[in-house]
C-alpha cells in the first residue's frame, strides 16, 4: 500500500509540548518546585530521625561484575503498573527467554546450519543472580528455538557464576568455548568447555575440561578484575592468541594477551594489547578484523594489507560500550589507535543508547559479523518480579567498516529481520514547517520497520551560539533542528519518544550533527528511567539526512547515516500502548522547513518459542 500526504486530512499540529514554557508558566513551575521540594526535606529529615541512611548497592557490583539494578529507582513513587501494560512491553521479535533474568550474549557461533546463541540467564528469578547459559538455536537469526541450559555452575572453579565467555572454531572443526567462572573463594578465573558432540547441529551436550581453571588472575591483578575471553585469533606464528578486560592502577583500563597452542596452557605476554588511562575496568572486549574497502567481512584471525582492526570494551564504570579503529602488529601483539582523541573509552560508541556487553562473531556462512548487545531494563525490579521477566537482546546487526568516512563502523541490522515485514505505506515530501508536528496515518504502530529521509530548507541564517549535542532533548530548540519522528506516541503527545537529527552551525560555518532519542515524555510513570541519548553523526556532503528505526514495543532501535550512529532506546508508556500508539513526523526547528520522505512496514511476530524435541525436524 502506497499513502500520499494529504495535508488537509492530515493538519500539522503546532505542538506545546515541544516548546519551551512560557515565563509565567516557568515562575509558577519554580514556585510549586520549591513547595514540593521543602515538603520532600521535612519528610527526609523525620525519615532520617527514625532510622539510619543505608545507600543500596547496584545488584552485582559486591559480586565483582558490572551493576545489574538501578537502585536510584527505589525512591521514586512505584506506578500502579497494571497486567495489560507489562503485557505490552514484552517485545515480539526481539529475542528473550521465556521468562526470568538475562544479561551478556556469550558465545555466538553458526554450527551445522543453526545459529547458537549462550546468553547470561538466571532460572530462578526476573533479577541477576544464579548465573547460568542459556541457549537458543535458530535458522535465520529471528525465529528462535529455546533449548535446554547449556553450562551451570556445578564445579568449584564456577560455583558463583558461569559469566561471560566466547567461542573459537578450530580449521578441523573443533568448538572452543573459554568462559569466566567465580570460584568458591570469589576469584574470577578461565575455564575450558568444549562439546560432548560436536557432530551434533544443537550442540545440546557439553564438558567442561578437567584441568579447570586455564587461566587464573596473574600477579597485580586483583581476584575480580580479570573476566570475558574473546574469541582467539591465529597469529602468523601459529600460536592462538585471545585477549582479556582488566585494569590497573584502580583507573586504566587494560586488555591483556595470552598465548596458546593447545587451549588448555596458556602464556600471558609481557605488557598489553592497549591501555587507556582514565577508563577504569574493561570488561567484554572484543577485537576483530574489518576490510577497508567496507564491502566484506572478515574471519577473526585475518590478517595483512587493507585490513584494520576494532578494539571494543565495555566500561564497569560508565556501562557503556566504546570502541576504536586502529592497527594490530600481530609481531608486538600492540594496538595502536588511528586517532587517539577517539580512543577506547573516550571517542566513539558502539550504542549512544541502553546497550552493554556487546559480542561480535564471524559468519562463516554468510560471510558477515554479526554483532549482539544486552538492553536491560530501565524500570524497578519490583516491576520486572510482577512481569516476571528482565532483559532483551538487540537485533542481530551486521558490522562493516565505513569506507566514506574512514572513522566509522556502520552497524545495519540484519537482513532476515525483513522477513518480518507485512504492509508498507510510502510518503513523500512531506513538509513540515517549524515548530510542527504531523502525524502519520499508518495504523498499528508497536511494531514498525521505518525508512526516513530528511531534506531541510533554510529560512533563515544560522547562528553559533547554540546549545551543543543533543541539549534537553527535542524542547531544545536551534536554527536547524531539532527534527525527525516521534515514535510510541499518544493522540494527545502527553507520552512520545523523539528520534531526531540535530544539526549546529558550528564556528567554521560547517554543520555537525547529532542523532539523539529522548524518552524523558516516554512515560508518565516516574519509577523507569529515562535520559536524552544522543552522540555526533558524519552528514556528508552529498547525503540528505536519514534514519531507519525498528520499533517493538517497549524497544526502539534507531540507525543514522547507515548505521553510523546507532541508538538503543527502552520506554515503558502507560497510555501511548495497544491501539493508542500513534507515529508523528515533527520540526521544532526555528529557520527550516523540512520535506520527509518514508516507506513504513509493518513487522509481524518472530517465532520464539521451546524446541520441539517431539519432532524429528523442524
Amino acid at each position: 500500500m502506497e499513502a500520499s500526504y494529504d495535508p488537509e486530512q492530515n493538519p500539522p499540529l503546532h505542538a506545546p509540548l515541544l516548546d519551551r514554557s512560557s515565563p509565567r508558566t516557568r515562575r509558577f513551575a519554580a514556585i510549586f518546585a520549591c513547595l514540593v521540594s521543602l515538603l520532600l526535606l521535612l519528610a527526609l529529615i523525620i525519615n532520617q530521625a527514625q532510622q539510619p541512611f543505608e545507600k543500596v548497592q547496584p545488584r552485582g557490583v559486591a559480586e565483582g561484575v558490572s551493576a545489574k539494578s538501578n537502585p536510584s529507582l527505589l525512591n521514586q513513587v512505584p506506578f500502579n503498573w497494571t497486567n495489560a501494560m507489562f503485557s505490552w512491553q514484552r517485545s515480539a521479535y526481539h529475542f528473550q527467554p521465556q521468562k526470568n533474568w538475562m544479561n551478556d550474549p556469550n558465545g555466538p557461533l553458526y554450527h551445522k546450519g543453526w545459529y547458537h546463541l549462550f546468553y547470561q540467564y538466571n532460572p530462578y528469578s526476573a533479577i541477576w543472580g544464579n548465573i547460568t547459559w542459556g541457549h537458543a538455536v535458530s535458522r535465520d537469526l529471528i525465529h528462535w528455538l529455546y533449548l535446554p541450559l547449556a553450562l551451570v555452575p556445578d564445579h568449584w572453579y564456577d560455583i558463583k557464576g558461569v559469566w561471560t565467555g566466547s567461542a573459537t572454531i578450530l580449521a578441523d572443526g573443533q568448538i572452543i568455548m573459554l568462559y569466566t567462572g567465580e570460584t568458591n573463594e570469589s576469584v574470577q578465573v578461565q575455564n575450558l568447555a568444549y562439546p560432548a558432540n560436536v557432530s551434533d547441529p544443537l550442540l545440546l551436550h557439553w564438558l567442561k575440561y578437567p584441568g579447570n581453571p586455564v587461566m587464573v588472575p596473574p600477579p597485580g591483578v586483583k581476584p575480580d578484575d580479570f573476566r570475558d575471553p574473546t574469541t582467539a585469533w591465529l597469529g602468523p606464528d601459529g600460536t592462538w592468541r585471545l585477549t582479556m578486560g582488566s585494569k590497573f592502577d584502580t583507573t586504566i583500563g587494560i586488555s591483556l594477551v595470552y598465548h596458546t597452542t593447545n587451549f588448555r596452557d596458556y602464556e600471558l605476554l609481557d605488557g598489553v594489547l592497549h591501555a587507556v588511562p582514565g577508563t577504569g575496568m574493561w570488561e567484554c572486549v572484543d577485537f576483530y578484523p574489518v576490510a577497508i574497502n567496507g564491502s566484506v567481512a572478515l574471519d577473526t584471525s585475518s590478517l595483512g594489507p587493507g585490513i584494520k582492526h576494532v578494539l571494543k570494551a565495555s566500561l564497569d564504570n560508565t556501562k557503556v560500550d566504546h570502541y576504536a579503529i586502529g592497527t594490530y602488529d600481530p609481531i608486538t601483539d600492540k594496538w595502536t589507535p588511528d586517532n587517539p582523541e577517539e580512543d577506547v573509552g573516550i571517542g566513539l560508541k558502539v550504542d549512544y543508547g541502553r546497550y552493554y556487553a556487546s559480542k561480535t562473531f564471524f559468519d562463516q556462512h554468510k560471510q558477515r559479523r554479526v554483532l549482539w548487545g544486552w538492553i536491560n531494563e530501565t524500570d524497578t525490579e519490583t516491576a520486572d518480579l510482577k512481569k516476571g521477566w528482565a532483559s532483551l537482546q538487540t537485533i542481530p546487526r551486521t558490522v562493516l567498516y565505513d569506507n566514506k568516512t574512514g572513522t566509522n563502523l556502520l552497524q545495519w541490522p540484519v537482513e532476515e529481520v525483513e522477513s518480518l515485514r507485512l504492509n508498507s505505506t510510502m510518503f513523500k515530501e512531506v513538509l513540515v514547517e517549524p515548530g510542527s508536528v504531523v502525524p502519520l496515518d499508518i495504523g498499528t504502530t508497536t511494531q514498525l520497520d521505518i525508512l526516513a529521509e530528511f531534506e531541510i530548507e533554510p529560512l533563515i541564517p544560522s547562528t553559533t551560539n547554540e546549545i551543543d549535542n543533543c541539549g534537553d532533548g527535542a524542547v531544545d530548540r536551534s536554527t536547524y533542528g531539532p527534527f525527525g519522528l516521534l515514535v510510541i506516541a499518544d493522540a494527545s503527545l502527553s507520552e512520545l519518544t523523539p528520534i531526531y537529527f540535530r544539526p549546529l552551525n558550528a564556528s567554521d560555518c560547517s554543520l555537525k550533527t547529532y542523532f539523539c532519542s529522548d524518552e524523558t515524555r516516554s512515560s508518565k510513570a516516574s519509577d523507569v528511567f529515562k535520559q536524552v541519548y544522543g552522540g555526533k553523526v558524519p552528514v556528508l556532503d552529498d547525503e540528505n539526512y536519514n534514519m531507519r528505526v525498528l520499533v517493538d514495543h517497549s524497544i526502539v532501535e534507531s540507525f543514522a547515516q547507515g548505521g553510523r550512529t546507532v541508538i538503543s532506546s527502552r520506554i515503558y508508556p502507560t497510555e501511548a500502548i495497544y491501539g493508542a500508539a500513534r507515529l508523528f513526523l515533527f520540526n521544532n526547528a526555528t529557520g527550516v522547513n523540512v520535506k520527509a520522505t518514508l516507506k513504513i512496514w509493518e513487522l509481524n511476530s518472530a517465532f520464539i518459542r521451546p524446541f520441539p524435541f517431539e519432532r524429528d525436524s523442524v
